[in-house]
């Protein structure tokens, strides 16, 4: 028996099944689209106030920037074992959720700074 054939199917990557992918990444996509879905209502709500360049920049930024990590944490995660595309995925999420609390914060206590 040769030693490079069970050495080169043991470095291969295993395969993960598209159904356990596409259920996982479904999963999460759903809680990034809530946070695009909450950043688009609020620029709505704020655009007849008034908004400056800061204030339209924030608002699409805080709309694009979940997409973003989802894009990213996908292609960062799935072609890894199902676990660690799983973390991966959370840790975009997470990242979009810290993100989310300081825009939230931003604009709670400098809304004067985001009207003209």
């Amino acid at each position: 028996m040769n030693g490079t054939t069970t050495d080169a199917a043991a470095s291969a990557p295993r395969k993960n099944p598209t159904w356990v992918v596409a259920t996982i990444a479904g999963g999460f996509g759903v809680f990034y689209a809530y946070a695009v879905w909450n950043a688009l209502g609020n620029l709505i709500e704020a655009a007849p106030l008034g908004l400056n360049g800061l204030g339209w920049f924030l608002w699409i930024f805080a709309t694009v920037f979940p997409i973003l990590a989802l894009a990213a944490a996908f292609a960062v995660g799935f072609r890894r074992p199902v676990h660690h595309f799983f973390l991966v995925m959370l840790t975009g999420l997470a990242l979009t959720a810290v993100f989310w609390l300081n825009v939230v914060a931003y604009t709670t206590t400098n809304t004067l700074s985001l009207l003209t």
